[in-house]
């Protein structure tokens, strides 16, 4: 990566400015056109849309399962490797680069756009789903062919063992190996990007592979397929939201939480998302993040303190013991019996996570300036798998405890997204916990929407991160359009189509993020040679 290599590619050369915009041809116009496309044909033909996406969902994480499962240890020995060798002394944007953020700043960030929403709907129903499978223990149908969801090989009527493995398949799914995956993009960007002087988009992670050919159709068509998975995972992510909004609203107010609630909840989320893209990074997704960061540890720290924190400090304890004991069982992507568990929980969440990587690992980047590598990769992954680690035990503990006391607890059999607010119940100024609960959960929603739209700007800009404010305010409102259009003519249906067009993107992204491994590691290794001379 020689010095030439800055002067060959001005960023936003291929740019065109029609209506004061400043986007780059063609990736904002095949996007658009591919965006709009799927929205009209899932409208015009629900019912067989449904039966498609439930298909197409279906056969990629099964057949895709041992890809899906091998490509997530890979991303984590990979960032494993490279924190650890002489190239994690590389600083991102070069040895006397500042940090731009302070580390609370950076963290608050971090937590937000990788899976603040994720936390809040999943935090209390996965463990629970986890835990009772596991009590099911193993069942077998005629072919032979397990028919439960346990992981693993369950824990049978055993609670403290089936406990334990709940928390240690929960914390898989949102430790290491999911960070791993955000980090190792976020490093390819901010590296490429902030070293190189190349756009910040994912064809520039190619360089050392492609060379000149990434500014050509190969590049196009990796930046088109990172918009689209970047749109629909956030409409995906705003359909959850939007859902548990309204069932905590219901719960809380009784209100109604039919079509012009969602539209108004939708358009409260949008709106307040393009005050914070008006306002720019640092006044805008900064400060909301810090101010969720800070709601989201007041919520913690209340429930470990007023809950039984005797059973979560136990259950935080003993899961991750666990994760550490099954963690190798856990991520064997061949062998498995446990089924529905490898394929319907595992390989659906990698390939999820997967098709959100290229929105998390650009906003990481972006706000990663000036760390060292080995800093960036620790911090990435650690802190976050870490905070996962407490919250999983403190929500899902809790949750857990009271359905061990009473079977009969509400939260045992309540609906996902409202299980949150039932286990809240049982705490002193519930009323009040769960209106922080909903405000949490609109204000992560509302940071993601924004740097989403963020990152899809910089996409469909050429890699500009000054492009007009006017083009993120587009794609802001784009986003809850296609979200709102969706929920309301679709229903279920439509949320469905959503995660299959979501997870769909994950089996591309998969190879094209091993080969970026392998380009990522040509060019640290280029760097730590020069910077040895």
């Amino acid at each position: 990566m020689s010095s030439q290599l800055e002067e060959d590619y001005e960023i936003g050369q291929d740019n065109i400015t029609p209506f004061g915009f400043d986007i780059h041809n063609p990736v904002f116009i095949i996007s658009g056109i591919s965006i709009v496309a799927f929205v009209i044909i899932t409208l015009m033909f629900q019912q067989g849309a449904a039966e498609f996406f439930a298909w197409l969902r279906s056969a990629i994480t099964s057949n895709f399962s041992w890809l899906f499962l091998s490509a997530g240890n890979i991303f984590v020995l990979f960032a494993l490797v490279v924190c650890v060798s002489p190239l994690g002394r590389i600083r991102l944007g070069g040895q006397t680069a500042k940090p731009d953020y302070s580390y609370v700043g950076w963290f608050a960030m971090l937590f937000a756009a990788g899976m603040g929403i994720g936390l809040m709907f999943f935090g209390v129903s996965e463990p629970m789903s986890h835990f009772g499978s596991s009590m099911g223990g193993i069942a077998v149908g005629d072919n032979g062919v397990r028919t439960d969801w346990a992981p693993l090989g369950a824990a049978a009527g055993d609670i403290g063992a089936a406990k334990d493995l709940a928390m240690a398949a929960t914390i898989y799914h949102w430790g290491l190996h999911p960070w791993s995956m955000y980090a190792v993009v976020g490093l390819a960007l901010a590296f490429f990007s902030f070293n190189h002087n190349l756009p910040l988009t994912l064809r520039s992670a190619f360089y050392p592979l492609l060379k000149e050919r990434v500014w050509g159709w190969p590049g196009h068509v990796i930046d088109t397929i990172a918009v689209f998975a970047t749109l629909f995972g956030l409409a995906t992510s705003l359909g959850f939201g939007t859902q548990q909004a309204l069932a905590g609203f219901s719960y809380l107010y009784s209100w109604g939480t039919g079509s012009v609630a969602m539209v108004i909840l939708i358009g409260c989320i949008t709106a307040l998302a393009m005050v914070s893209v008006i306002r720019g990074l640092d006044g805008g997704v900064k400060i909301l993040s810090e101010i969720n960061m800070g709601l989201a540890l007041l919520l913690l720290l209340v429930i470990l303190l007023l809950g039984p924190t005797a059973e979560i400090l136990s259950t935080l304890m003993s899961g991750a013991g666990a994760y550490v004991t099954e963690f190798i069982p856990l991520s064997m992507p061949f062998g498995r019996e446990d089924v529905n568990f490898s394929q319907g929980w595992t390989s659906f969440y990698w390939a999820w996570w997967i098709s959100w990587s290229p929105f998390v690992g650009m906003f990481i980047a972006r706000v990663s300036r000036g760390r060292t590598v080995r800093e960036f990769l620790a911090c990435v992954i650690l802190v976050p798998t870490l905070l996962c680690i407490v919250w999983m035990a403190t929500f899902g503990g809790t949750a857990i405890t009271q359905v061990v006391a009473d079977a009969a607890a509400p939260v045992a059999s309540a609906a996902q997204e409202i299980k949150l607010f039932h286990m809240l119940a049982d705490f002193p100024l519930s009323g009040v916990l769960s209106l922080i609960g909903i405000v949490l959960v609109l204000v992560f929603f509302v940071t993601s929407s924004d740097s989403g739209s963020l990152v899809i700007d910089t996409i469909t800009a050429g890699g500009k991160t000054d492009a007009p404010v006017s083009q993120r305010v587009f794609w802001c409102v784009f986003e809850g359009l296609v979200a709102a259009v969706l929920l309301l003519v679709g229903g279920a249906e439509a949320l469905s189509a959503l995660q299959a067009m979501a997870v769909s993107t994950g089996l591309p992204f998969t190879i094209v993020l091993l080969v970026m491994c392998v380009s990522l590691w040509i060019g640290l290794s280029k760097a730590s040679r020069e910077l040895s001379k």
